[in-house]
């Protein structure tokens, strides 16, 4: 048997509201935030690529592209929890679940570092 959560850390304060919600709820929700790390990884990876990709592309446009993967990255990540969050709190209190506010700005941002990414392979070319 294990020992209830302390009230002064985030879990007791979560677990303090509401009730339990349905066991499928809160597995669905910890798969998405787990989607949400792979996401981070992936865009992290993507940066450490970038950097290394050579000849590939001008240094300055390397560096850029590659550190604003990594800290998208970073920031997803950092986010991904804070999401998890508040979705779990959503469920516990039985109230609308919260939009997914970072996935307009990561689609959007990663489609302009795609077309920027493509510019500069083709006018090196």
């Amino acid at each position: 048997m294990t020992d209830p959560p302390r009230p002064g850390r985030w879990a007791g304060r979560l677990l303090a509201e509401g009730s339990d919600p349905d066991p499928r709820f809160t597995l669905a929700n910890e798969r998405t935030f787990l989607a949400w790390i792979r996401t981070a990884l992936a865009l992290i990876a993507g940066g450490v690529g970038t950097a290394l990709s050579g000849q590939l592309l001008a240094a300055p446009l390397r560096t850029g592209l590659a550190a604003g993967l990594a800290a998208v990255g970073a920031l997803v990540a950092g986010l991904a929890f804070r999401r998890w969050l508040r979705t779990e709190r959503a469920l516990r209190r039985a109230e609308t679940l919260p939009p997914p506010a970072l996935a307009p700005v990561l689609s959007y941002g990663l489609a302009v570092a795609a077309v920027v990414l493509l510019g500069a392979v083709f006018a090196a070319r």
